[in-house]
């Protein structure tokens, strides 16, 4: 791939000025507060992109913000594009409407969360509002051949860095947005794309602080486990397969939890007869999964003895282990183990 030394080195002094800017200058003065880090470091970044032109070594096109531009009504007319309802039924269209869907409606509600953490007043944001919104959103901007909406950290993180606390902050965000493609598109274009990767770095560091690491190991594998597959997995290939790849080792821990976890087992032995009692008391969930521990225990109950079998904390119970269950109980009597139920 193509690598300019010019492009790393915007990105990396964006870093040192956005850290320092943070870290020494706001606490300093309200001014940096007004000010914030990431427009000095676009401003700076334009200003790079404009003088390396002059000097004629200008960046790679690639390297920078491509946006239309826009002169004239005839210019922004010419970029929409209306929908060709002749396709509705075609198979492709609908993969990928669903594939973007499911993208879309996923990385919105990872934004959420991560919002959520970052808002200073600790506001929840309703989640089921947020996806009808993304979804309206979503149908209109593709009747005018925009592209699919959905939250993103980076513009959340702006309105919370700026003191926006109200949905006016949301709205005049998108107005502006707006303004400014219209407006200033030329301007928008000589943005470095280095400059937006270091914002981008220092957001992402926000959200996933090593301490962050050394929380989630502490907490157990079962939670350290997925939150590092999730981070590994999404940088080297995209969010929704980095989402996906969690989720599986998230599955498998929960799928083991509750193998583990079927049962609880005690013994007790009567004094009179000298008869030892199993008891064993389901879980609140017992699924097909738990069918091999559970009848791997009542296998190994020897015979000349009691089996209490406690169903009175279980809310479910998978039709697979019912039927092990009354299988048992006709087999008991060969071994001479009485069976005993509670609430099955």
């Amino acid at each position: 791939g193509l690598m300019s030394p010019a492009a790393i080195l915007i990105s990396g002094v964006s870093l040192v000025l956005l850290v320092i800017w943070d870290k020494f200058l706001v606490p300093r003065h309200k001014i940096f507060q007004l000010i914030q880090g990431p427009i000095v470091v676009v401003l700076l970044g334009i200003l790079a992109s404009v003088m390396m032109r002059q000097a004629g070594t200008p960046l790679d096109p690639s390297m920078l913000v491509s946006l239309p531009v826009i002169n004239s009504f005839s210019d922004f007319t010419q970029e929409l594009a209306f929908p060709d309802f002749s396709q509705i039924f075609n198979m492709d269209v609908l993969t990928i409407a669903i594939v973007m869907a499911a993208v879309a409606s996923i990385e919105t509600l990872l934004c959420v969360e991560a919002t959520d953490k970052l808002d200073p007043q600790k506001n929840v944001t309703p989640t089921n509002r947020e996806l009808k919104a993304q979804g309206m959103g979503n149908i209109i901007s593709g009747l005018v051949g925009g592209l699919p909406i959905t939250q993103v950290i980076v513009r959340s993180s702006a309105n919370i860095a700026f003191g926006g606390k109200t949905k006016l902050s949301a709205i005049l965000h998108g107005v502006f947005l707006l303004v400014a493609v219209l407006a200033i598109s030329s301007m928008l274009n000589l943005i470095p794309l280095a400059s937006l990767a270091a914002i981008l770095i220092v957001v992402g560091y926000k959200l996933t602080k090593p301490v962050m690491f050394k929380v989630m190991y502490q907490n157990g594998w079962e939670q350290f486990l997925p939150f590092v597959t999730t981070i590994v997995v999404m940088i080297f290939t995209d969010l929704l397969t980095g989402v996906f790849a969690g989720l599986g080792v998230s599955i498998f821990f929960t799928l083991k939890s509750s193998f583990l976890n079927a049962y609880q087992f005690k013994e007790t032995i009567n004094e009179d007869h000298g008869e030892k009692t199993h008891h064993i008391v389901l879980a609140e969930d017992v699924s097909f999964f738990n069918k091999p521990s559970i009848l791997k225990k009542l296998n190994s109950i020897p015979g000349n003895s009691k089996v209490v079998l406690d169903f009175s904390n279980t809310k479910s119970i998978a039709f697979d282990v019912k039927e092990m269950i009354k299988d048992y109980i006709d087999q008991a009597q060969t071994k001479n183990i009485r069976v005993e139920t509670i609430k099955f």
